[in-house]
């Protein structure tokens, strides 16, 4: 446990001689390094320092690190804030796709110079303090130029003692490559182009969510494709800083470029990076650190964190907590199509040594959603949500909070409960069929009727999505974890889509087309059609005409599904 933010990461490995500057020069080469050395500054002066400095430091709730991300509608103006991008090369001023004030390395000034002293030196010298002087607000002028009026400012030996000043300052950092190979702060003030309009287009004609000239279309599926492109790079739709960094980030990975973008934003407390380095991946990786607390029920996980000495604050179960994601192709057929990301690992930190510990299940933990569920209906839960966008409500004390706490917590976990197990499944559906079909409740329910319909929608096309999802297991012949015949594919299939049938009471036009697209896929089923349907009824055997007629119920079932979206699209 840290007594101090000062004392943070003091055993990590770097040459620290206190908490802003080492004993030593610091020689850092690889993307991988430098990434390592951020990590460390980044969490120790813009997690660790507001932390121990504010009292009412607004922790996240972990829940907010899991897949689809929610906009803060606060702002906290006294927490620092920061864009930046990194390039594992040297800049080409000239050349490069966006805004910035360029600091230059002494090293290549000189490198290149004969003899032992260069006199350029300190005009370099100067001319980097002011450049990041004329960027900083006039108060801290004084300060900065006490501290810094003689030292060179591109080195990354200075950056954790101009943290303080860079966090002040609008727009992003430039960190790079200098010829010799060793990264340093090349540049500060930048603009990242996002280009909105034209990669919400792009990417939604890619995926099929838009046709050209289509405005009903885009109209319906824009803030559907927006919401999915941002996800995919670790952001909701918020800020323009994060929105800017997120696209620069997009762009930056489809010209095959080695780099880093990272951001904190002053809403979500947290620091998002995405890094690309390896060229094979579909996009570049996504990952989020953040100071959380660990809930009091998970004993196990609580005793193991304590012993490796891995809590910032023993007392309210504080770690740091680092999330990375994979990210999923769009695909229309599969009913959790919204899923932009999913969680593929999570770390905690040790604020000593930096080390980490990465088989805890921190935010994950399905015992801790179903208590937060039991929570919300019984009107004990006292933290907070954005409903849809624009409303925060602070705890559940009315059955209105409840309804609306309860629709925010579906939307959240929507695709987790779709595809979790059937005992996480059930136990789902017994709290809130208790809740929303109490009668004791009829009256207060009828009263807020609009909203009370809101929540059963959401929780209907949650049941017709889960039987949904076991048709797509079935389709590949598996069905609860186990291996099927083509026999058994059929007769699960159809006994599936006659219960569907019935529930379309509540029509969702989206999980209808998954239906007929995956009956149609049953149905083309190259072996299935040649060796049993495309055969006369005395060539097959008893099981080969069961398998036949079980095809001839399925036909007849999709074809209904077909009629029923006909009629509805009329």
């Amino acid at each position: 446990m840290l007594k101090r933010w000062e004392d943070s990461f003091l055993q990590c490995g770097l040459p620290w001689s206190d908490s802003d500057s080492f004993t030593e020069p610091l020689s850092i080469t690889t993307l991988d390094e430098l990434r390592d050395f951020l990590d460390v500054v980044h969490i120790k002066h813009c997690l660790l320092k507001p932390f121990f400095e504010q009292k009412d430091y607004p922790l996240i709730d972990s829940r907010e690190l899991l897949p689809s991300f929610e906009g803060d509608l606060i702002e906290y103006k006294n927490l620092p804030g920061f864009c930046m991008v990194a390039f594992a090369r040297p800049t080409n001023y000239f050349q490069e796709i966006f805004q910035y004030d360029k600091l230059h390395s002494l090293l290549d000034v000189t490198g290149r110079a004969e003899g032992q002293a260069c006199p350029l030196e300190n005009n370099i010298i100067i001319q980097n303090t002011a450049t990041i002087q004329n960027r900083l607000p006039k108060y801290l002028h004084d300060a900065y130029r006490l501290q810094f009026s003689k030292t060179d400012v591109s080195l990354l030996d200075n950056y954790p003692a101009l943290m303080p000043f860079l966090l002040d300052m609008d727009r992003g950092q430039v960190l790079a490559q200098d010829s010799f190979g060793f990264f340093h702060l090349a540049g500060v003030y930048a603009s990242f182009p996002s280009e909105l309009d034209s990669e919400i287009k792009r990417f939604g004609l890619h995926i099929g969510k838009f046709a050209v000239g289509d405005n009903e279309q885009y109209e319906r599926n824009r803030l559907f494709v927006y919401q999915f492109l941002m996800e995919l790079y670790g952001f909701p739709i918020v800020s323009e800083r994060r929105t800017s960094s997120a696209l620069f980030a997009r762009k930056l990975h489809k010209l095959g470029e080695k780099f880093m973008v990272r951001v904190l934003g002053q809403t979500d407390r947290t620091i998002t990076t995405i890094k690309n380095s390896a060229h094979q991946r579909r996009y570049p990786t996504v990952d989020k650190i953040a100071l959380v607390q660990v809930d009091p029920e998970q004993t196990e996980a609580i005793e193991r964190l304590r012993d490796g000495g891995f809590f910032v604050n023993l007392k309210r179960r504080i770690i740091i907590l680092k999330v990375t994601y994979r990210q999923h192709k769009f695909n229309a057929d599969n009913v959790r199509q919204e899923r932009a990301l999913s969680v593929e690992k999570q770390e905690v930190i040790h604020p000593l040594t930096g080390k980490t510990i990465s088989d805890l299940n921190i935010i994950k933990d399905t015992s801790n959603m179903f208590l937060r569920l039991n929570d919300i209906v019984r009107g004990e839960y006292s933290g907070r949500i954005i409903y849809k966008r624009n409303e925060l409500i602070e705890n559940t004390d009315t059955d209105e909070k409840r309804l609306k706490f309860l629709y925010a917590w579906l939307s959240k976990h929507q695709r987790r409960i779709i595809g979790y197990s059937d005992d996480f499944y059930a136990n789902v559906v017994k709290v809130l069929d208790n809740y929303l079909l109490s009668p004791d409740r009829y009256e207060v329910f009828g009263s807020m009727h609009e909203l009370y319909q809101e929540v059963w929608s959401k929780y209907s096309y949650i049941q017709q999505a889960r039987k949904v999802r076991y048709l797509e297991d079935i389709q590949d012949r598996v069905y609860k974890g186990e291996r099927i015949s083509y026999g058994r594919m059929l007769r699960e299939a159809v006994e599936l889509l006659r219960n569907l049938k019935f529930e379309i009471v509540s029509y969702f036009d989206q999980l209808v087309a998954s239906v007929i697209a995956i009956g149609e896929a049953m149905l083309n089923d190259r072996y299935l059609v040649k060796n049993y349907v495309e055969k006369r009824d005395e060539e097959l055997t008893d099981y080969g005409k069961d398998i036949k007629r079980l095809y001839g119920k399925l036909v007849a079932l999709i074809d209904e599904f077909r009629a029923i979206r006909r009629s509805r699209k009329d």
